[in-house]
């Protein structure tokens, strides 16, 4: 038995939850809108669902048990048979050696406890009450369906939130996906995976359904689960099964018209056994930048856009040249992967700990090398140049479109042309393109004219009648795509006296282009058509990535 909307009114009019004024008003509004009781109070802010809960909990003088947040595990949910369970709209909350306790929205259902007893005959009863939408929630545990559709499992709405939830997470890292979305439509949720830079449909779920996911990833991040109008960020370490290491993400809700949508960023640790050729860096990058980082002062950027790999860059740089003998250390935000010997600091604004003040304490410690997440605004930027001044190695990135712009911009923010100078040794711009799979890729043959009626700026680079090109047809390795795995594509800039010179005379970004070529300077074009021609990339992706 369900608690019909007439006794609903009693228990929160008797507990002064609500008062006769607003009674008077609901159902005025239902009856002009042949809307819901309990929803108008909702909507109006006056009530939430737990006060319901709590309200009726103490109408049938027990406990109230919130299986929205506090959601028991499956396997112990199961030990109630399913007849019993359905029959009395019962969930097992909780079990020790003496006592069980059980979750109803009837706690007075004739024969309740004496069936409860036969099931568990030595141990004391306790019954307390929970809402009749997380009791249907927790029922679908007696239901598993799967929809391989997109690959090892996919959740629909039959499916229940905490295994909905941890099989999202644990497909998304079996594709090595960098993030998954959970975008709300008007009736349903669509899940996404970013995977190689791309986002995917994964999945669908019902409407209905999206609220006990939602407040369990709020509950996982410690987010204010009454919160619906203002957007929150949280983190949630999530621990594979069969694994050691806890996988760290990042989550992010924000409201949209169509409710709360859900962003997790998931910071693996995927990059651990990554090598600068496994990023996509020549023979001849990777002794370069080596050569650089192992300068006892001096600055090395990395530039370009959110998600083209820059942090991954420079953590294999990292990785190659920690030794117990060099103090290196960073500051993030956040801190994305974590290495072992490497002292890492997390940027908190709500600390005021910001790149800027954490990089003044920072050379307080007496590092060899620093590491700052981002370069920001002119303090940062500023600091980082006197560290270098003084005689420390600084890694950073920079948002830039290319090495030649980025010089331009640094010294638009504020930094003299002389310091900047003398301190930068390098500057490295990169894109990432997805690799073909293996398991799938194909050769064919291209003329000459077809990559100049592609794009006309490639025929510099295509100067041979036909070339053969590769591509993915696509395969379940791929999941369909045609690609698996992303690489880099790069530009180096290295100082030089003549480009020294250069810099303090406030140069445009085509007076850099132009000396740095005579210089045996390479695009990120002209390294992206070297992996087309390989057969590590396909043209289409290039120029879907890196503009001629």
């Amino acid at each position: 038995m369900k608690i019909d909307q007439t006794k609903i009114k009693e228990i929160l009019l008797q507990g002064s939850y609500i008062g006769v004024e607003d009674v008077k008003k609901a159902q005025s509004f239902v009856e002009k809108n042949k809307g819901d009781f309990l929803d108008y109070f909702i909507n109006q802010g006056l009530l939430t669902a737990d006060l319901i809960g709590q309200a009726s909990a103490e109408y049938f003088k027990v406990a109230y048990l919130d299986l929205n947040t506090n959601i028991p595990e499956k396997d112990l949910v199961l030990k109630i048979p399913e007849e019993f369970a359905r029959k009395f709209r019962v969930i097992l909350f909780k079990e020790t050696k003496t006592e069980v306790v059980v979750a109803t929205d009837d706690p007075e259902a004739n024969g309740l406890i004496e069936e409860i007893v036969k099931i568990f005959p030595d141990k004391k009863i306790a019954i307390g009450f929970s809402l009749s939408e997380d009791i249907d929630a927790l029922l679908l545990f007696y239901k598993k369906t799967l929809d391989t559709r997109f690959g090892k499992i996919i959740a629909d709405k039959k499916r229940v939130a905490p295994e909905i939830i941890d099989e999202i997470i644990a497909d998304a890292l079996g594709f090595k996906a960098s993030d998954i979305h959970f975008d709300p439509l008007e009736k349903e949720i669509i899940i996404r995976f970013r995977i190689d830079g791309v986002l995917q449909e994964a999945g669908r779920i019902a409407k209905e359904y999206y609220e006990t996911i939602l407040n369990r990833v709020k509950v996982q991040a410690k987010l204010r689960i009454d919160e619906h109008f203002n957007p929150q960020d949280g983190a949630i370490r999530f621990q594979e099964k069969n694994k050691t290491n806890p996988i760290d993400m990042r989550v992010s809700i924000v409201p949209t018209l169509n409710g709360e949508k859900i962003a997790i960023r998931i910071l693996s640790s995927y990059v651990k056994d990554l090598s600068l050729s496994d990023v996509g860096m020549s023979q001849d990058m990777q002794e370069q930048i080596i050569k650089s980082s192992k300068k006892s002062f001096g600055m090395i950027l990395v530039i370009g856009p959110t998600g083209s790999g820059k942090t991954t860059t420079l953590y294999t740089l990292l990785k190659k040249i920690n030794t117990p003998e060099i103090n290196i250390t960073t500051i993030e935000d956040p801190v994305e992967y974590k290495i072992d010997g490497i002292n890492q600091i997390q940027a908190n604004s709500q600390t005021n700990l910001t790149f800027a003040r954490g990089l003044r304490s920072i050379l307080r410690q007496d590092p060899n090398i620093i590491l700052v997440g981002e370069i920001r605004d002119e303090e940062t930027a500023d600091i980082a140049v006197n560290a270098t001044l003084t005689g420390h190695l600084l890694f950073s990135t920079f948002h830039a479109n290319n090495v030649a712009g980025a010089i331009p911009r640094f010294l638009d923010i504020g930094i003299e042309p002389f310091l900047l100078s003398s301190t930068l040794e390098l500057v490295i711009a990169q894109r990432l393109v997805r690799k073909i799979c293996d398991s799938c890729r194909v050769s064919y043959i291209v003329a000459k004219g077809e990559i100049s009626k592609i794009e006309p700026a490639l025929s510099n680079f295509f100067t041979d009648k036909s070339y053969t090109l590769y591509k993915g047809k696509g395969c379940s390795s791929c999941a369909n795509t045609g690609f698996k795995g992303r690489t880099g594509v790069f530009e180096f800039l290295t100082m030089t006296p003549e480009m020294q010179d250069l810099i303090v005379k406030r140069p445009s970004s085509k007076d850099i282009v132009e000396l740095a070529k005579k210089q045996g300077f390479r695009t990120m074009l002209e390294d992206g058509v070297e992996k087309v021609k390989n057969g590590t990339t396909s043209l289409e992706e290039l120029l879907r990535v890196v503009a001629p």
